[in-house]
């Protein structure tokens, strides 16, 4: 079985990391799977929506250390940033379902998701500036926009842990649902019957004030990730982390 799995049932696409004896991990071709179902759902008028989810006890460990040290993602254009590119300029509905970690990514994809439902095992945690780089996806600004300055920075600076209850009470999440996963479709084929202009132009409307100013915050912090990921720093920090896990 491929490490990501894509689904397609009626205007609904699904997209499921199946890597769970590396407690889905993400490589760079997983991103590029993720990055080119997206796109496919963008231009297919059939489709109305996508479900990112996973197989396993744990949405993803965020990315793959080993490969990013031996293939760092350094050139303008990798997968990594193909991904990021794709899920935010979706036009149309992006749905999340976690489980037990979401780490780096696995936490940051959610702010760009329309719908996220979490299970009570889900702990998320975004440890950038423990690993010697810096925030993605566009969280160093939507964060604190949406979180608040102080919170922004205990989960960025320090790198907390929070949970999936916690996720709701502060709106970065929809709800804690027992079946993540079920609830996810449940809503997506709700979604998926709505018409689909007008879908499209209402997610288009909320999004537009915020969306090319995360263009420029987006190349910023990646032009800084990608700076980070070759000093000394982040490399004592990534040697570190994979001794610790091979204890």
């Amino acid at each position: 079985m491929s490490d990501v799995v894509i689904g397609h049932s009626g205007p609904i696409t699904t997209i499921t990391l199946n890597r769970p004896e590396k407690m889905n991990a993400i490589t760079r071709a997983m991103y590029k799977s993720m990055a080119d179902a997206i796109n496919d759902a963008a231009s297919d008028p059939v489709k109305s929506v996508v479900v990112i989810e996973s197989n396993g006890d744990h949405f993803t460990a965020g990315n793959d250390i080993s490969d990013f040290l031996n293939n760092p993602p350094l050139e303008d254009g990798s997968e990594v940033w193909q991904f990021i590119r794709a899920a935010h300029d979706f036009p149309k509905v992006l749905i999340a379902a976690t489980q037990g970690n979401a780490v780096g990514i696995g936490s940051t994809m959610i702010m760009h998701c329309d719908f996220a439902y979490a299970s009570p095992t889900t702990r998320f945690r975004m440890p950038f500036v423990n690993l010697g780089l810096v925030p993605e996806f566009g969280s160093s600004y939507l964060f604190p926009k949406n979180l608040g300055q102080r919170r922004a920075a205990e989960l960025l600076l320090m790198g907390r842990e929070f949970s999936a209850h916690e996720a709701a009470s502060w709106g970065i999440i929809n709800e804690v649902a027992e079946d993540a996963k079920a609830r996810a479709h449940e809503v997506a084929l709700l979604v998926a019957q709505q018409p689909p202009n007008a879908l499209v132009q209402a997610k288009q409307l909320m999004k537009s004030p915020d969306h090319e100013r995360l263009n420029v915050i987006m190349k910023a912090e990646g032009e800084l990730f990608q700076q980070a990921l070759t000093s000394e720093e982040a490399q004592n920090a990534f040697m570190n982390f994979l001794m610790k896990k091979s204890k």
